[in-house]
């Protein structure tokens, strides 16, 4: 298997040079060149699988045994799943008839992130150990910098993937202030001297839009060897194409008796700001799993639920200005309430959904445009579409906006649905889901997606269940629920909420390095300053 970049060229790289390189040299992202389809009796020889063994399924069929032998694959996963708390990883709870949540925060940093982090660090170190002993006596070893920017629980979830890893150093950029207490504790209290936090007084765009240009700068990019653990880096959304798998069998074991699996629809619901979670659901889908349409869940940050009603890609909602044409807020839309910076950001009560442009809709924006090509073969169709993509892209850039075709858009709707949910029906959700249904507690970004399903399955046939994707604890959130459960006599946060391993967490100490402006230069003196020197790694403390 080969992979290549969404925005074209010549470039085909392995798994391994995939993984270690991140974003394309051409600021496009890496894809396969072909999504193989299932083996013949994937129903009957998986049904009982674990998760472990799941994945070196799954990942085996993009991964030639050439670069990663079956049995390296095993350990790998092995290792990266043996720190979760729960024996299935990623459990599937049943909240009623109809509706179900798949866990996903049992990693270390109670989050869904972990799920794929915690293997991609163990991947960059594998592959950096495995060139480092190829080299001869008195040849530099190979090191990787890797530079990240976080809405909230990638770089916890990056850093304990990495911490501590042979020939790796971690810089994370975080938006100041724009994360959870929990989040930014989790971040900056770890000191393993190849960690290194920075806090830049800026949005998660400004923050991601900096890594984005320090990996499109070759010097740089050359001199450091810088590696990607944002989504933009495929091992992390094929790591999480393997619960979607997981979830079907445990949905399947829960069926009553006598209902077959092929007689009824499976509906995911994700709650997404940067696109990578619901699109590994998208590639399971392509794989061949049995999946129905896939809900987009977002906050008032709707770029994505804006794309599905008008095809229009855009960072600005043109719809409140140009009058004609001009839609109404859909039920349980946002009310436009929430404070919005001189980005276009709104902030929410589900922060990591945060997020003005969503990174990884670039791939499905390719697959839509393959799909949409004209071409004698696929070799013609893929660089047709490559060629629209990155037409597409550098509107985007310049213009803030692109409007695909109508087919395009008809394209995008078999697969998706989109909601936009308010702060308000969050609150709304967080207190439903405790008082009136299962007691069940469910974070800010979880009732983005148990709300988008409410609304969603008011519209489904009888023979369609919902799997809700619970993409982070609770815990990380405490001022969301809090406030959403406060009258409620029986909810107690320490006592229902809050895990052993955070209390303490927010009294220790922190280590930080400021940003005073989203300034790539900034950032790259702070880089230069620390990423290659023994003084760098103890990662003093200070501003820049």
């Amino acid at each position: 298997m080969k992979y290549f970049s969404t925005r074209g060229g010549e470039q085909s790289l392995s798994f391994e040079e995939t993984v270690l390189t991140g974003l394309a040299p051409n600021g496009g992202l890496y894809i396969p060149e072909n999504i193989p389809s299932l083996p013949a009796d994937w129903r009957t020889k998986w049904r009982t699988y674990s998760f472990v063994e799941l994945s070196v399924a799954v990942l085996s069929l993009y991964i030639s045994p050439n670069e990663i032998s079956t049995e390296e694959l095993r350990s790998l996963v092995e290792k990266s799943y043996s720190t979760f708390r729960h024996p299935e990883i990623t459990p599937l709870k049943k909240l009623d008839n109809k509706t179900f949540v798949l866990e996903l925060f049992h990693g270390p940093t109670f989050a869904f992130k972990d799920v794929a982090l915690q293997l991609l660090g163990n991947l960059f170190e594998f592959f950096l150990l495995r060139r480092n002993a190829r080299k001869g006596p008195g040849e530099k070893p190979e090191r990787l910098t890797v530079v990240g920017a976080t809405s909230g629980d990638t770089g916890s979830a990056a850093i304990y993937g990495l911490r501590n890893k042979a020939n790796i150093s971690i810089f994370i950029l975080h938006p100041k202030g724009r994360v959870s207490p929990i989040q930014e504790a989790q971040m900056t209290t770890v000191t393993d001297a190849n960690v290194h936090n920075v806090a830049v007084k800026a949005t998660f765009d400004d923050c991601q839009d900096i890594v984005k240009a320090l990996f499109a700068n070759k010097e740089f990019n050359a001199t450091h060897r810088l590696g990607a653990v944002n989504s933009i880096n495929w091992a992390r959304i094929l790591a999480q194409t393997v619960y979607y798998f997981l979830s079907f069998f445990h949905f399947q074991s829960q069926l009553p008796s006598g209902t077959s699996i092929d007689d009824i629809e499976i509906q995911y619901v994700v709650p997404t700001g940067n696109f990578g979670d619901i699109l590994a659901g998208y590639y399971a889908k392509k794989m061949g799993l049995p999946i129905g349409k896939l809900v987009v869940a977002t906050n008032a940050n709707d770029i994505l639920a804006r794309f599905w009603k008008s095809g229009k890609y855009e960072k600005v909602d043109s719809s409140t200005t140009e009058g004609e044409g001009a839609t109404a807020p859909v039920e349980g839309s946002s009310d436009g309430k929430q404070a919005t910076d001189a980005s276009g950001v709104k902030e929410t009560l589900s922060p990591a959904m945060d997020i003005l442009v969503s990174s990884n809709f670039e791939r499905l924006l390719w697959y839509l445009a393959f799909e949409n090509a004209e071409g004698a073969d696929d070799r013609e169709k893929r660089r047709s579409a490559s060629k629209t993509l990155d037409t597409w892209m550098s509107h985007m850039k310049n213009d803030g906006r692109v409007e695909v075709p109508v087919s395009v858009l008809e394209s995008a709707r078999k697969d998706f649905v989109a909601e936009r949910i308010s702060d308000d029906l969050t609150l709304k959700t967080i207190q439903s889901y405790f008082e009136d249904k299962t007691s069940y507690v469910a974070d800010p970004h979880t009732a983005v997606g148990l709300a988008a399903a409410h609304i969603i399955a008011a519209k489904n046939p009888p023979n369609v269940f919902q799997i809700v994707l619970s993409t982070a604890h609770p815990a990380k959130f405490s001022e969301a629920v809090s406030r959403a459960l406060e009258a409620s006599p029986n909810f107690n946060f320490d006592r229902d909420v809050l895990p052993k391993e955070f209390h303490g967490l927010l009294e220790k100490e922190k280590r930080v390095i400021e940003v005073e402006r989203p300034d790539i230069e900034l950032v790259k003196a702070v880089i230069e300053k620390v990423a290659l020197t023994e003084e760098g790694n103890k990662g003093n403390s200070g501003s820049i």
